[in-house]
Order: structure tokens, then sequence, then C-alpha cells
């Protein structure tokens, strides 16, 4: 079995049962169940969901993506070996940790496989929910050319890039392309303030206006869940992005959840706190992959100039990076996962044949 054959590329062709289109992302592909599997694997497994809850079946790849862009490799890799893995084994283990600590569920019922997740169709809130404890990044840009309100909050002079912040700053951005909502302009990704959420609760799927207050508790409890065990470890959660969503429970409760992934490489910057002491940026997420890639082609405005878009996926497409580029991202992603777990991190050399064996075998949901 090659390298190239250990990597799950392509996610979105399982044969799993599902009368709907296959939602395939930049890394994850979600197969809705049908209803009759839904309501079978909600009796028989004894999920905390309505009977009728509809379920899905999520499968993390081993695609990489960085500005906006899928990446491949030289001697046909198109993906990166145990990325996949490492994520889920990292959100896995967050969302263990903020139940344990009574802060809320996650959308996951249960992991049939270190790239599955059974999960439940949450109502998702339109915000991506942005914690920073760190100056850095497109933040930093923008405060070294003198801004100093963001999303609102007004931050003070003096500060140097990628120095700590006074407080956990939070800077949410909208998600999806919101209509009609005064102030925020109808595109994926603007940045909104607390008083655009206050007066417009509804158009971003909160139930109420106290659920605003509830996010942020979450989102600041949960950033410092994982920030305190990421310290024990000697790594610095640098900042994160959060999303949130809302599930019925067998009891019939509406309850805010996290979803998506957390505390993850590729939704946080995680900083190696021996090289912060001596003054050096170390990264243990993907925007080290972004700086190998901005070092790596000679005109790096292509990838930080959105004008110019159609150059970058032409890039993409177009250039097989070195390997070991790729073993480089695979060494810290895999590294912080296993730091993180406490444990060796999974590896398949036939992931998807043995995501079709788990299915049909345990679950029932190919034919």
């Amino acid at each position: 079995m090659s390298l190239a054959d250990s990597v799950l590329a392509v996610n979105d062709d399982l044969p799993i049962r599902t009368d709907a289109p296959v939602h395939s992302g930049k890394v994850r592909s979600v197969y809705w169940l049908t209803e009759t599997d839904s309501a079978r694997l909600v009796a028989e497994r004894g999920y905390d969901v309505a009977a009728d809850a509809p379920l899905a079946v999520m499968v993390i790849s081993d695609r990489l993506s960085a500005f906006e862009c899928i990446w491949h490799a030289e001697d046909g890799l198109r993906g990166v070996p145990g990325k996949g893995a490492a994520l889920n084994a990292i959100s896995n283990h967050w969302f263990r940790l903020f139940k344990e600590r009574g802060l809320a569920q996650s959308h996951i019922l249960e992991i049939p496989h270190p790239l599955v997740w059974i999960v439940q169709k949450a109502r998702p809130v339109m915000i991506e929910a942005i914690a920073r404890q760190y100056i850095t990044g497109s933040m930093w840009r923008a405060y070294d050319k003198g801004e100093r309100e963001f999303c609102g909050i007004t931050i003070p002079d003096g500060l140097q890039r990628d120095q700590k912040l006074p407080d956990l700053l939070i800077t949410p951005s909208s998600k999806g392309i919101l209509e009609g909502i005064p102030g925020v302009p109808a595109v994926d990704d603007v940045n909104i303030t607390r008083t655009d959420i206050e007066k417009n609760f509804a158009a971003f799927n909160f139930r109420n206006p106290a659920d605003i207050g509830l996010y942020e508790k979450l989102l600041g409890e949960g950033f410092d869940v994982i920030s305190s065990e990421l310290g024990k470890l000697d790594q610095v959660f640098v900042d994160t992005k959060f999303e949130f969503g809302y599930v019925t429970d067998s009891a019939g409760n509406d309850n805010l959840i996290y979803m998506d992934e957390v505390g993850t490489p590729d939704s946080s910057r995680i900083w190696d706190g021996a090289a912060l002491r001596e003054g050096k940026v170390v990264e243990n997420s993907k925007e080290g992959f972004r700086q190998l890639l901005l070092a790596h082609f000679p005109d790096s405005d292509i990838l930080l100039n959105k004008g110019r878009m159609t150059e970058r996926l032409a890039l993409a497409q177009d250039n097989a990076l070195p390997l070991a580029m790729m073993m480089s991202v695979s060494e810290t992603y895999v590294g912080i996962a296993e730091k993180i777990t406490g444990g060796s991190l999974p590896q398949s050399d036939n992931p998807k044949a043995e995501i079709i064996d788990i299915l049909r075998s345990d679950y029932a949901l190919v034919d």
C-alpha cells in the first residue's frame, strides 16, 4: 500500500445510504441519513435526541486547505497522512472535556471510526465565534495600519506583534451570506459587533437575546479549558474559532451546543511555549503551512490578494508541492494530536475500506 493510498483525499463517494445530496466541504463530507435509518439508529443506539431527529454520517478527509484552495504534493499525494484522524481526535478530546466539566454537549453522537462521526442535525447560529488571546495574523496587520476598533471593541495603542492582549477578545463574524441585516453586508465572513447581534438576534438564529450571553459564556469557558490544558503541555492557545447550534434532546428540551470542530490546528493557532519564551513563534497549527506556502511561491501576493483568486486557484491546481512540505504538516498535526490526547494516533493503510466495512457491519448503513 503506497503513501497516497493511506490518505483519504476523496470522501464524498462512499456508498452510504442516503436520499439527499452529499454535502462536501473543504475537509468534511456529510451524508444525511434517510428518515428510516435515522429513526432506527436513534432507537437502536439510544441517542439522547428527539425520536425524529435527522442524523448524518460525517466523514473527514486528509485534504489540506489553505488560502481557500486545496493543495496536493508530488507522488500523487492529495492530502496529509494522519491529518483527518488528528483533527477528529483533538476535537473528540476537547468535546469530552467540555461535557465532563458541565459546559455543553456537542453535535457528535458516536464515533464509529477515527475519521467518522455520527452527528445530529443542529440549527446553526450564523456566527463564526472568534476568540483571541494574542494579537497576530490579520488582526495585527490591521492594527499595524492604524486600526484600533475590532468588532465594536477598542483596543489600546502601543501593542507589539504577537503580544498577549489585556483580555480575551471576542471578534465574531457572519457565517454565510445573511440578507437584510442593517449595517451588515450580505457577504460571507464579515466582522460584526455585539450590537449587531443584539439588534438582530433572530436573523443570526438565536432563540432569544439571553442566548447571546450564553454563547459568549460557552465560548469563553471553552477557550479557558483548552488554553489551560495546552498550558500543561507548554503550548500556547493563541486564537480559535467556535461554532454553535441548537438541538433538541429526547425530553424535548432545546439546548445550545458546540458544533463543527474545536481547538484543532485547522481552526486555531497554537504556539510552542518554549520557543515563545525565547522570542520566537513556532506554529503547531495550519498557520505554519500558510507560512511555508508564502515562502514557496515567488509572488506571494497571489495568496494574499482576494482579487487574484483565479490565479490562486490555478496555482494550487497546477503545482504539486514538495513531498517534504506535506510530511512536515503531517508531523505537526500528528505530533500535536498525540500531545493533546496522550496516546498514539490511530492510522490506517486503507481508510475508505475500513469505513465502509464498519458502517455496513455495525450500523447497516451500506447496502
